[in-house]
């Protein structure tokens, strides 16, 4: 029996450990590539905004996805891109992240013929994935708050894609910030997974899109 616990506790102590590192070693491939100010940031053909639910499931608003909207919107009109391509999760006729951004980018002032929707965003592997092998995206801008740009980026690079990352405002010191966050030591464990021993691929491929720049 106490060999059984001592098993047990090394076995948990193990895997805390390797999320621990994990995200860390996450952190520090992002950060070099990471940009918190437009005026910093270089100049880019594309972003891709990654997406999430518009509101909150009470009924809230969602502030992650407010502000990687304003994010964009920011980029765009200072030039900084030529076109957005926004990813998200349309898997069902009730939920539509794409179309919601897309509407809000509209609203900021983005014109539509410059955004261009990635319904099949699932998760951030696709839309990683998906920003090259459908959009033709390798040299671009992703948009999301820092957590969730870190293990976007560290998926991008070992992709071999150079894409960098733009922070968009971020809502700390909330419930929904700490959860978020929390979850994150997960989904960087599940990432280093898929691209390094899983091999996973998007669930949905298809073929090339063609995503119109400003002139």
């Amino acid at each position: 029996m106490v060999r059984i616990l001592k098993w047990t506790l090394g076995s948990v102590l193990l895997a805390v450990t390797a999320l621990i590192v994990i995200y860390i070693s996450v952190s520090k491939q992002a950060e070099p590539n990471l940009y918190d100010t437009v005026d910093k940031i270089p100049v880019k053909k594309a972003a891709l905004v990654l997406g999430t639910a518009k509101y909150m499931v009470g009924g809230g608003k969602n502030y992650f996805y407010t502000y990687r909207i304003r994010a964009a919107v920011d980029l765009f009109k200072a030039g900084k891109v030529k076109a957005i391509v926004v990813s998200g999760d349309n898997s069902t006729k009730y939920y539509n992240e794409t179309s919601k951004m897309q509407k809000d980018l509209i609203k900021a002032g983005v014109p539509r013929r410059y955004i261009t929707m990635d319904p099949f965003g699932l998760r951030t592997l696709d839309s990683v994935v998906r920003a090259e092998a459908i959009f033709d995206l390798k040299d671009y801008i992703i948009v999301s708050q820092k957590f969730h740009l870190e293990r976007a980026l560290f998926i991008a690079r070992a992709k071999g894609q150079k894409a960098i990352g733009f922070i968009a405002k971020d809502i700390p010191g909330t419930m929904t910030a700490y959860r978020m966050k929390a979850r994150e030591y997960f989904a960087r464990a599940k990432a280093f997974m898929d691209v390094y021993i899983l091999h996973t691929v998007p669930k949905y491929d298809g073929k090339k899109e063609k995503v119109n720049y400003k002139k």
